[in-house]
């Protein structure tokens, strides 16, 4: 690997930090809807895969560290995995110790970088290189395999019945459109269009809020004749801050540790769902109300890193499949870009094992040299800032209007038509409690599904 290639990668790291810091801060968005078009942008755009690479991996860890910043301090999730947290966070606030729970849930995201990063390449290299059998025949059932991932999410989640009913339909949905461009000669027939679809059930809660809109008696509804008005507490900063074992108590940064560390072994699952079960399972077993929400916040963030990182690395290095929400979801470009990336050429083709070690090292080492030190000292004066001068909705319109440019690209005009209605149908369905992984994999396993009619 060259100098220039290397500068690249550094560059790309930096840039992903500096930019996800600011939109991870924004309340409300969405993890896959903020990662996945920006990566599909640069994969389409010929950007060396190695540097893609990069790029994705300080994202995912700069945009997890700062979205738990508004919720330390303003009580407001930046994102979904933020969520979680909340009511600790509030908890802590009340207690005056918005500070504090800051400080934790930036050394708890470090924390679960630090090990998840060698774990999940340890792991992936174990798989790829000792169990080929076991990967292949992975492989040979990834259908199947995607279709009982959807099942067992759907048992996992807090609407079960819902979820598992709602697969077949969101089935016939998908393969009706397919089939429907196929019939129409907009697509030549085989053709599978599936970028699109993928970014429309992405963004389908913002589509269905958009449609929302034009109810007059809904918007008569939503009407304020009110500001909301967030207060920001007053934090002076300290140098030892940036220690993150000053902000943890041992029995904190142990949890977290040993959290992350579980997580790695369930990449196959929801990381939103581990992150609220583990964090859970962790903290409820402490009495005191203050130790707990502090245990929580510190083990949330951990996991919430850790989630994401082994979801993306273990497919990506060891399968070449996307066998997990995270790879189906957030990752997605880095497995599936047509034209650059197909099923059977990807970066898991594309690239050697020292090349995903040293974009891992580089893309976390850049996060967290950026993102966290921004975290600590400049968190407030940056939440300020975004909450003052960065519209929520210019964010959400420039990944909006990303979605129907791919989706034109994808299959034309029809296709926007397309988009629209399957991001109405996953936005009604997520917003009744069917997770996005479930909706993820049924898109996979949609063509399986039919045949075995």
């Amino acid at each position: 690997m060259d100098l220039i290639l290397l500068l690249e990668m550094i560059v790309a790291a930096v840039a992903a930090a500096l930019i996800y810091t600011i939109i991870g801060i924004i309340p409300g968005t969405d993890e896959t809807a903020v990662l996945v078009p920006v990566t599909l942008i640069l994969v389409l755009a010929g950007i060396q895969p190695v540097v893609v690479l990069c790029f994705f991996i300080s994202a995912v860890i700069a945009n997890n560290l700062m979205d738990a910043v508004p919720a330390a301090i303003a009580g407001i999730p930046g994102g979904v995995m933020a969520s979680p947290l909340i009511e600790h966070a509030q908890l802590l606030k009340r207690k005056g110790m918005a500070d504090q729970s800051l400080r934790k849930m930036a050394a708890g995201s470090l924390i679960g970088v630090l090990v998840s990063v060698p774990v999940s390449l340890l792991l992936s290299l174990l798989l790829a290189k000792n169990f080929i059998s076991l990967a292949e025949m992975i492989k040979d059932y990834a259908n199947p395999i995607f279709f009982a991932g959807a099942v067992l999410l759907a048992l996992l989640s807090k609407n079960k019945l819902l979820a598992l009913v709602s697969i077949l339909p969101f089935t016939l949905l998908i393969e009706g459109l397919r089939y429907l461009y196929w019939g129409i000669g907009v697509v030549p027939k085989g053709t599978t269009v599936f970028i699109s679809f993928f970014l429309g059930i992405t963004i389908g809660p913002v589509i269905l809020t958009l449609f929302e809109l034009m109810d007059k008696e809904k918007r008569e509804h939503l009407r304020s004749d009110q500001l909301r008005t967030i207060a920001l507490q007053k934090m002076h900063f300290e140098w030892k801050w940036f220690n993150p074992f000053s902000a943890l108590k041992r029995r904190e940064w142990l949890i977290s540790a040993g959290a992350s560390l579980i997580s790695c072994f369930t990449f196959i699952l929801s990381p939103v769902g581990m992150t609220t079960l583990l964090g859970e399972l962790f903290s409820k077993r402490t009495k005191d109300p203050v130790d707990r929400a502090s245990i929580a916040v510190s083990s949330m963030n951990a996991l919430a890193n850790a989630t994401y990182l082994s979801g993306t690395l273990i497919p990506l290095i060891a399968l070449g499949i996307p066998l997990s929400p995270v790879a189906i979801g957030p990752a997605h470009a880095l497995f599936d870009a047509p034209p650059v990336f197909t099923a059977t050429h990807n970066m898991y083709h594309v690239l050697s094992h020292t090349d995903f070690i040293l974009a891992t090292v580089i893309g976390a080492g850049v996060a967290i040299l950026v993102a966290y030190s921004l975290a600590i000292k400049y968190a407030q004066s940056i939440c300020s800032f975004v909450f003052k001068r960065i519209p929520h909705e210019a964010i959400l319109g420039l990944f909006c209007a990303f979605v129907f440019l791919l989706a034109y690209m994808d299959a034309g005009w029809i296709n926007i038509g397309g988009v629209l209605l399957i991001g109405l149908i996953s936005g009604m369905l997520h917003r009744l409690g069917v997770g996005y992984g479930i909706l993820f994999m049924v898109l996979y396993a949609a063509p399986w599904l039919v045949s075995v009619f």
